[in-house]
């Protein structure tokens, strides 16, 4: 199985269902935000089509690493977004811990990564992407993925700095039983999971 160049424009995938679900123009991507990773495809792409979104900080390798966002200050955002970079960090519990830090109360976490069985679909070290460091999914007991995380644990880990608002697995457009590849190469299959907190 030859490696594949992952698909660096996930963020821009997401918008256009982001644009028909409640919530990401009137709650979640509203007032100054933190683009996470966001590599070529950032979220300042697509700020005129949410019309509450102020300015967007980028925030990728050249500055610091993600995991601790040691550059920002505490409460320094109305909102983080992260598209597809939990996954390439070391301890995910620490990131997820920094990134509620640097959102004010009140403020929004955008967040997604790659689903486990859609994406590594059974084989570690992952395939598609080497510079992934954990799996995930949204809960399991067991996992095939010696490096899994239950988000479940994720979210509980936060759970006195942040809460869940939602959580979902983005399979509407991934075919199960379809030959094993990278289906995040095409245009429109995320093969993910998003999930949104609320800083508390």
């Amino acid at each position: 199985m030859s490696f594949s160049e992952p698909n660096v424009f996930e963020a821009s995938k997401a918008v256009s269902r982001r644009l028909h679900t409640p919530g990401f123009a009137t709650r979640f991507f509203v007032g100054d935000g933190i683009d996470v990773g966001c590599g070529s495809d950032s979220l300042s792409n697509h700020r005129a089509l949410f019309p509450l979104m102020g300015r967007i900080t980028d925030h990728d390798l050249e500055h610091g690493d993600a995991q601790f966002l040691a550059r920002h200050a505490d409460s320094s955002f109305d909102f983080l977004h992260s598209s597809h970079c939990l996954e390439h960090l070391k301890d995910p519990f620490e990131a997820l811990t920094n990134w509620c830090r640097v959102v004010r109360t009140g403020g929004h976490l955008i967040v997604l990564v790659p689903d486990e069985d859609m994406y590594e679909q059974g084989v570690w070290p992952s395939t598609w992407n080497r510079d992934h460091k954990k799996t995930f999914t949204i809960c399991k007991k067991s996992s095939w993925s010696p490096v899994s995380v239950n988000l479940t644990n994720l979210l509980e880990y936060v759970a006195g700095k942040a809460m869940p608002i939602r959580v979902e697995l983005l399979c509407h457009t991934f075919v199960p039983g379809a030959d094993r590849r990278d289906h995040t190469l095409n245009s429109f299959t995320e093969s993910g999971i998003e999930f949104v907190l609320r800083r508390i």
